[in-house]
């Protein structure tokens, strides 16, 4: 599926991937916490740049709008272009796809005009899943769909989080229309990408697709940038930043799925137990909407009645280039999420050496091994999550262990470049598909 690079007629034919992220603010430098940019915007870039140190030419296409540039530059073999589609105002991701038939026209246009040719298209989540199946088409080259969230399963666990609440849900994230989207796109696409066990069951189980259709590959972080410092500089890190006594960190888009404010009140229990015990909420982005406003003033009034405005910190955006040194610095790492598909930050932080708790409610924990990877605990309940990460800020055997098989756990699984050769390679080798990792099945939980 995937060509070698050859020669034609006398010209050297480029391989050339385009992968497709349609939603947010997709940038060689995105600001991450804005509306609709977080981990999978990450992904996409990084997963990019391992393609083009591979040999590709990688065209990241998604939608232009406010006075973003057509082209941005990423490096030599890798770009983002951008197409205009549904006018110069951001458009939230659950109904970008009203606009992408114009995205599309303009994209042909585009590819036609400057006879560009594609060994493959690699999309990401529905609504560029749609786009990029109508480029397939078009273009007659394989399609590859990673949906990252499952429409099926957010409805099922929001549903669950919030009774009563079904027709301002189906309002807000438009289930009916995404799911039955989906459904088309995962049978008409060439392989469905699922990051976790849990996303293969729940892509089988709510949208009847064939078993031999899906590959499991997690997501990934750079190995360059996150990994564990020795004590004297991780102790001059925590004093540049401020940190002292037992630092418990948070680091996630300001939404209501990551679960602030179940760990807000599982931290009040924690604060009880442990008086130098301090939670960073780096949450967000400088500049909030309307409805992160919202959400952020509801956690600082849960802070306020839980006494804890002297225990907790809200950062804000940390920047690349400082998030290494915040995950170091911190004692525990927390991803206290309501739903979350994967939980790439996690993976993160455990590449640094810190002690990481997890969600039950997503799909990681069927990957990691509790106690030993990281330990896991369910945010609706605020003892278990208090308690648990009492636990490693208590147990310095504990602790250690964490820290030591974490770091292990993430550098032999989850790096960029092994992500992107398991990709490839699943494309070229049929008989690969689901579980190209050794990963707990249903059956084994």
């Amino acid at each position: 599926m995937v060509a070698e690079a050859e020669v034609r007629r006398g010209s050297v034919h480029k391989r050339r991937i385009a992968m497709i992220s349609t939603h947010g603010y997709v940038a060689a430098e995105p600001p991450l916490g804005a509306p609709d940019t977080g981990g999978q915007v990450v992904y996409v870039l990084e997963l990019s740049k391992r393609f083009a140190e591979f040999g590709f030419e990688v065209d990241i296409w998604t939608r232009r709008f406010e006075d973003q540039p057509e082209i941005d530059v990423i490096n030599e073999r890798a770009r983002i272009v951008r197409m205009p589609c549904g006018g110069k105002e951001f458009i939230r991701k659950e109904i970008l796809h009203k606009s992408l038939l114009e995205w599309g026209f303009h994209a042909s246009r585009y590819i036609r005009r400057n006879k560009l040719a594609y060994d493959f298209i690699d999309s990401h989540y529905w609504d560029a899943g749609l786009a990029g199946q109508g480029l397939s088409e078009a273009l007659d080259v394989s399609h590859i769909h990673t949906p990252h969230s499952i429409g099926t399963w957010k409805k099922e666990q929001m549903e669950e989080d919030f009774p009563g609440e079904k027709d301002a849900l189906e309002a807000k994230y438009n289930f009916s229309e995404r799911i039955q989207y989906e459904r088309r796109l995962f049978g008409a696409c060439d392989v469905v990408v699922a990051t976790t066990p849990i996303q293969v069951d729940k892509i089988r189980s709510g949208y009847g697709v064939a078993r031999d259709k899906i590959r499991m590959i997690p997501p990934g972080y750079d190995d360059w940038r996150f990994f564990p410092v020795g004590d004297d500089s991780r102790q001059a890190v925590r004093e540049r930043l401020g940190f002292s006594g037992h630092v418990v960190l948070a680091v996630a888009r300001l939404a209501r799925n990551k679960g602030f404010d179940l760990l807000l009140h599982a931290f009040n229990i924690v604060a009880q137990r442990d008086e130098t015990a301090m939670l960073v909420l780096a949450v967000g982005h400088e500049e909030r909407s309307p409805n992160e406003e919202t959400i952020y003033r509801e956690l600082v009034e849960i802070r306020d009645q839980c006494g804890l405005k002297d225990r907790v910190r809200f950062a804000g955006y940390i920047p690349n280039g400082e998030l290494a040194d915040h995950y170091r610095a911190a004692d525990v790492f927390v991803l206290s999420s309501r739903y979350e598909p994967f939980g790439m930050t996690a993976i993160e932080a455990m590449a640094c050496g810190t002690p990481t708790v997890i969600t039950e409610h997503g799909g990681l924990f069927r990957v990691l091994r509790h106690g030993v990877h990281a330990l896991f605990a369910d945010p609706f309940h605020a003892e278990d999550l208090g308690t648990t990460i009492l636990k490693a800020l208590r147990y310095r055997s504990l602790r250690r262990r964490l820290r030591e098989d974490g770091t292990r756990m993430a550098r032999s699984r989850f790096t960029w470049t092994g992500i992107a050769q398991q990709l490839l390679g699943a494309l070229e080798s049929p008989d690969t598909a689901v579980g190209a990792l050794e990963l707990r099945s249903s059956d084994d939980t």
